[in-house]
């Protein structure tokens, strides 16, 4: 028995509830249970129990043995004088307090605690993995829509982090955001450095001259600190040199990692597509915005790096000719980490129910993404097909099934109740 266990017991009452007596011998109703307290305090509060013939309102209190009343240091403390109930898994020293005590081993369910033990030894790629199959569809749906809307509202919280830091300019947090996307896992964070010490505005303002556009970013991403036998990259270190004196352009320092990417991911080829993407675009979150189609939002990633790149995926190297051109998977996946993300974002912060919707609908029509997390509950046979899916699905193994939270899931939750038992 844990306390989190019990807390989970009395909160949704999953006790024999008949015939309730205190300890003491004292006949017991509970009226209301009370509420769940997350701040410092009792564990419910706002409680009404009848003993005898008397109604008491007030705290509930959780512990495993009754002792640890006493061992928590709660006697004098005044967060707890409100405390009319002590609520325990067994009464082991039988102590005298000033409100009565409600012993539970003997009321609860042998079926839930042993399917509780079961979830808790399980080693399997989700502890519930012999039984998520059985839950009723109802739930499985009902419970994905809110993972989906937690999973977004917790990236409304990190975008509305930037925001504040960056006096609320919504277009240069796409920036940051979409420069991060497109390094992907590995030059993630290297792709945001490089692109927090570029101005939006010093963007704008070159976008219609691609070669500048270019010798900036491939300049501030140092890849263009040495002198080459080709002439393009040289003609690129010569205008950013001028570029970087002219606007006083400090450096990310942020290293760049080419070893065991594929040549298509390597970073000239990210950045070379992202140039490219800010060399065609005008005010792209806003353009985002306004889009109704999810269509038109792929024709607008839809780019492809200059001609030198068609024989090139690294300065000076040369290679076949293979334009390089953004791929549809690569399209939606800055649709699942980037636009969607900042439209909910927008909506959430703004109150306009119209961009959550928006960037809700987007996700049905999105193929969902392979990866570790999907291939899992696919090898479960549990479906996984659109992005939707798949988002709530990473959500549900990274603050879920891999802390074993299974008692504030609703698979969980009806696997206790006896759902998953027969």
């Amino acid at each position: 028995m844990t306390e989190k266990l019990l807390q989970y017991i009395w909160q949704f009452q999953y006790f024999n509830a008949r015939n309730l007596q205190t300890t003491h011998g004292e006949s017991l109703q509970i009226i209301r249970n009370g509420r769940y307290n997350v701040n410092q305090g009792p564990d419910f509060l706002n409680a009404r129990i009848r003993i005898g013939d008397t109604e008491w309102a007030g705290s509930v209190e959780i512990h495993i043995h009754s002792s640890h009343w006493a061992a928590h240091k709660h006697t004098g403390d005044a967060n707890y004088k409100n405390v009319i109930l002590h609520v325990v898994w067994k009464d082991d020293i039988k102590a005298a307090l000033p409100f009565p005590t409600l012993e539970l081993h003997s009321l609860v369910s042998n079926i839930l605690l042993d399917q509780y033990e079961e979830l808790m030894q399980s080693a399997q790629f989700i502890p519930c993995q012999q039984h998520i199959l059985k839950v009723p569809n109802l739930i499985i749906t009902a419970w994905k829509d809110r993972l989906l809307v937690e999973r977004l509202q917790q990236r409304s919280l990190y975008i509305e982090t930037l925001l504040s830091s960056n006096k609320q300019h919504w277009e240069e947090v796409f920036w940051w955001m979409l420069a991060k996307n497109f390094g992907a896992r590995i030059n993630a964070d290297s792709f945001e450095k490089i692109a927090r010490t570029i101005p939006i505005n010093l963007l704008a303002k070159h976008k219609n001259h691609l070669h500048q556009l270019e010798a900036v970013i491939m300049g501030q991403a140092a890849l263009l600190d040495k002198k080459f036998e080709e002439d393009y990259p040289n003609m690129l270190r010569r205008e950013y040199n001028f570029l970087q004196k002219k606007y006083q352009l400090k450096k990310a320092h942020a290293p760049l990692y080419f070893l065991r990417m594929r040549p298509a991911n390597f970073p000239t080829v990210r950045l070379a597509q992202l140039v490219m993407l800010i060399h065609e675009s005008l005010h792209l979150f806003s353009t985002i915005k306004e889009c109704r189609d999810l269509k038109l939002v792929e024709k607008l990633l839809s780019v492809t790096a200059n001609d030198y790149w068609h024989y090139h995926y690294a300065f000076g190297e040369k290679s076949a000719f293979k334009k390089k051109t953004l791929g549809r998977q690569m399209i939606h996946n800055i649709m699942i980490n980037t636009v969607i993300p900042m439209l909910y974002a927008y909506g959430y912060m703004h109150s306009n129910e119209s961009f959550k919707n928006k960037a809700l609908y987007w996700l049905e029509e999105i193929s969902a993404e392979q990866n570790s997390i999907t291939k899992g509950f696919e090898s479960l046979q549990f479906p996984v097909e659109t992005a939707y899916d798949s988002q709530a699905l990473i959500q549900l193994k990274n603050e879920y099934c891999n802390y074993k939270h299974c008692l504030q899931c609703s698979v969980g939750n009806w696997i206790l109740k006896g759902g998953g038992s027969g």
